[in-house]
């Protein structure tokens, strides 16, 4: 199969909170084309409610099989790539996946214990997605099956009915 990478930089940030249970959230806010020379967890920038991280280097990988749920994603009003988030240790965090299939993204999301969002995609990285469903895209046409009608007939002749036990000796 002819997969293809696609290479992009992850940005989360840490927002604060004013509920009593925790102080911050980490969430994933966008992703960069391309794979800058920013070392991980390069602090980008910070505010009084929020500080953003450069999280790190990432591989989305496009299967040729999928095309049909990355044509759909490019159809939607935003087109996005869902970023799960896995605790590594105590308020430390990796990047777990990057994917471009609404699909996936929704199931990633329905775990526990990542933290998923879906951000924009960007449009360089929505060139190459669509590049990649006009090269390999297969339009599949749906054939519904009909049911064959049951014969009563034969069903009768099967002994349909309750079996019966042998009779005893």
């Amino acid at each position: 199969m002819s997969t293809q990478l696609i290479a992009v930089g992850v940005v989360v940030a840490r927002r604060k909170l004013k509920g009593p249970w925790a102080s911050h959230a980490w969430l994933p806010v966008a992703v960069l084309p391309g794979q800058p020379g920013t070392a991980p967890w390069t602090r980008l920038s910070a505010s009084e409610d929020e500080e953003t991280f450069y999280a790190g280097a990432y591989e989305v990988e496009l299967h040729p099989a999928e095309t049909a749920h990355y044509g759909d994603n490019l159809a939607a009003a935003q087109p996005s790539l869902w970023v799960a988030l896995r605790e590594t240790g105590p308020d430390t965090y990796a990047v777990a996946t990057v994917t471009a299939d609404p699909y996936e993204g929704e199931s990633l999301a329905e775990g526990i214990g990542e933290i998923v969002e879906a951000v924009p995609m960007p449009p360089e990285i929505q060139a190459e997605v669509g590049a990649f469903y006009r090269a390999f895209h297969v339009e599949r046409v749906f054939h519904k099956r009909k049911r064959d009608r049951a014969d009563p007939e034969a069903l009768a002749r099967q002994g349909g009915g309750a079996r019966r036990r042998p009779e005893e000796p």
